[in-house]
């Protein structure tokens, strides 16, 4: 495509600017009325910025790159839109309609522009066409890149929040486990459970596996990772929940928990850290 060619769509932009404007900001409207979209004022803005920054990026001869320094601001602009659309809980569709339903408002404009050059029409039709499909696809590969950014840390959350970590006594730390044991769980919860150690100077700490359902080697290692890394900080851990097809498990599969204290229950495993620790409980009853 000659510069010429190129600078019409900077052309366009110049001269129907105003009407391009309404038009585009009409067809989103009456869409985004229906998922609940951005403020109209706010919409606005964003179209205003999109139509200056591709006017810019024609008239310096760069309209189809759009990874070119030129396409910058635009792509900011996108960027920006995907990463709010994606918090807010649109669809990629959604959000790419940003971009897309720009193509009927600038090809009647094209139509009229180049009413008297059919060739010139038919070619900048297409070169229009395959550029605002290269930022759709770019928008879209931006709310992808947010959402999952999300995801991680929504995954990152709920693991903190599924590893509680509660003082259940003077030096004595309770940490109970529900759901799988993976590596990555794994991780948060000696995290979680040495900072505690750290915080209360604790030096029991109770693993609490009622919840856990069933125990394999993976997560039967990771349980004796948690132990080391306690024992490094100076906190003796007893395990707790051991259900009778859990002990099963772990004598078939041959891992090793003779150095480790478990127990039954929550319950008794609390008992050998009150006798460990030096506590006790009394009970008074009160004379009639």
């Amino acid at each position: 495509m000659s510069v010429s060619d190129e600078s019409i769509l900077s052309q366009i932009i110049s001269k129907f600017g105003p009407e391009l404007l309404q038009e585009w900001l009409n067809s989103l409207l009456t869409y985004a009325m229906k998922r609940e979209a951005s403020a109209e004022r706010e919409l606005e803005r964003q179209c205003e910025v999109f139509l200056r920054g591709m006017q810019a990026a024609a008239a310096n001869g760069q309209s189809q790159d759009i990874e070119s320094r030129q396409w910058e601001d635009v792509r900011q602009l996108l960027m920006e839109i995907s990463q709010l659309r994606a918090r807010q809980g649109f669809s990629p569709i959604d959000t790419a309609n940003f971009v897309f339903s720009l193509k009927q408002p600038l090809f009647s404009k094209l139509r009229v522009h180049l009413a008297d050059r059919p060739l010139v029409l038919a070619e900048e039709t297409w070169t229009v066409s395959t550029l605002l499909d290269k930022l759709g696809l770019f928008t879209i590969e931006c709310y992808q890149k947010s959402r999952e950014q999300i995801i991680l840390r929504q995954q990152q959350e709920l693991l903190e929040l599924s590893t509680p970590v509660v003082q259940l006594w003077k030096n004595v730390l309770a940490l109970p486990l529900i759901g799988t044991l993976d590596s990555a769980r794994t991780q948060v919860v000696m995290e979680n459970l040495l900072q505690k150690i750290v915080e209360t100077g604790a030096s029991i700490a109770i693993i609490d596996i009622t919840g856990v359902p069933t125990v394999d080697t993976l997560v039967a290692q990771h349980l004796l990772k948690t132990v080391a890394a306690a024992r490094l900080m100076g906190a003796d851990c007893i395990i707790s929940g051991i259900r009778p097809q859990i002990a099963q498990t772990i004598v078939h599969l041959g891992v090793n928990l003779e150095d480790v204290v478990t127990k039954a229950t929550l319950a008794d495993a609390f008992v050998i850290a009150l006798q460990r620790t030096g506590s006790t409980i009394s009970y008074s009853t009160a004379s009639h």
